[in-house]
């Protein structure tokens, strides 16, 4: 204590100075400004409303989820739903006839002994091994007409329907305008019987033992019969005519575009 310490010490001990601003003071100010800016950020602070308030964000996955759609799935639905699909178009086509590019002579090779008549050669090859598997049954299958040329088909369009004096409709039914005919491609070849030549390029040929024996065994080596009854093109039935679709250009050909209009 104080009062035990020996006078002579006591008045020559230091007197510690005095504080301008007392401690207790400044801590109370303190704490006033610190109570008072809590209370102002409180009241100015925005407020949620009674029903935000209890929802908690959802995320991306959840709102997909729920149906609602981010800015960036709403824009892809509606493209998709807007987007139109065009229709396709008309196919370039004379009375049921598609256009057909002209084989080069060069790309052909005879099916016959004379070499009068023939066929592009992936279409020859399988041509004569059909002809050989047939004649080993007793069926004769003779080629009547292959590739023919623009100016062929010229002729046998306009002169025979001039001669014949058919309107250009009923010409079309049973033969090809120039340019338009299947026989250009060097893939197309009419087929007779050999023992009943009578048939050859009649409807009658559907008849004879060389029919049947090509409607059941012809795809084997890749033809087809062009203009079956009742064909999507309007074309006359034709049992004799014949296209091989055995390789892809032969196949692009003829299935690239189907759907007239």
């Amino acid at each position: 204590m104080i009062d035990d310490i020996p006078e002579a010490i006591r008045e020559t001990a230091p007197t510690p100075p005095k504080s301008s601003f007392p401690v207790p003071a400044i801590a109370t100010v303190f704490g006033l400004v610190i109570v008072v800016g809590g209370l102002v950020m409180f009241f100015l602070s925005p407020k949620p409303s009674p029903e935000t308030a209890t929802k908690t964000p959802k995320t991306e996955t959840e709102e997909v989820a729920s149906g609602i759609q981010s800015p960036s799935n709403k824009e892809i639905v509606e493209s998709s739903a807007t987007k139109i699909i065009p229709e396709p178009e008309p196919i370039d086509n004379v009375l049921g006839h598609l256009r057909y590019e002209q084989a080069k002579l060069s790309e052909l090779v005879p099916i016959t002994a004379d070499g009068s008549i023939k066929l592009k050669k992936s279409a020859a090859t399988e041509f004569r091994k059909m002809q050989s598997a047939a004649r080993q049954q007793g069926i004769i299958l003779t080629a009547i007409s292959g590739f023919r040329d623009e100016a062929t088909q010229q002729y046998l369009f306009f002169e025979v329907k001039k001669n014949r004096g058919q309107d250009t409709s009923t010409r079309a039914e049973v033969s090809a305008p120039p340019g338009y005919s299947e026989h250009h491609t060097g893939y197309a070849v009419d087929i007779g019987d050999g023992k009943v030549p009578g048939t050859n390029l009649s409807t009658n040929f559907e008849k004879t033992a060389a029919f049947r024996w090509l409607d059941k065994n012809a795809a084997r080596y890749s033809f087809e019969l062009s203009f079956p009854k009742n064909n999507s093109q309007g074309i006359s039935y034709e049992p004799w005519h014949w296209r091989y679709v055995g390789d892809r250009h032969s196949l692009e050909t003829f299935y690239k575009v189907r759907n007239l209009k």
